[in-house]
């Protein structure tokens, strides 16, 4: 059973669906993993091509086999959903590390932008240790 710690960089998106007509949009993102949930923080006034650059960890088992990432625009009276995207972690947690990558943005099927994310994976030994092969160590 594979356990451990999953790291996402959230880095930007681009060409977004814009929602607001008068101002440029505020798009925030939503990251789900199976129960976990967090959030970003607000890029006001980005518009369609915002820039984070912010880490998100989670604790993960093998039972989950995907990240979501739900891109809102926050608005005064109610946020609107502008798209998501699924992330499968299984190719994850055979290679460890997903240098930042872009993944689609959909809403209704259809494409509304683009999403880019890296993933690290640091699997738990069975005595509660992250064994970071990668990093040359152990980190209790």
């Amino acid at each position: 059973m594979v356990r451990g710690t999953l790291e996402v960089l959230l880095v930007g998106a681009k060409g977004l669906d814009d929602t607001d007509f008068l101002n440029n949009m505020d798009p925030y993102a939503i990251l789900i993993c199976r129960t976990q949930e967090q959030r970003s923080s607000t890029a006001t006034g980005k518009g369609s091509e915002p820039e984070w650059n912010e880490t998100f960890v989670f604790n993960v088992s093998d039972d989950v086999p995907e990240l979501a990432i739900k891109l809102m625009d926050s608005d005064t009276f109610s946020d609107d959903f502008v798209g998501e995207a699924k992330i499968p972690l299984e190719p994850l947690f055979s290679e460890g590390r997903i240098p930042p990558t872009v993944y689609n943005v959909v809403k209704d099927e259809e494409y509304r932008g683009e999403i880019k994310i890296g993933l690290t994976f640091i699997p738990e030994d069975n005595h509660g240790r992250y064994n970071e092969e990668n990093f040359g160590g152990w980190r209790e």
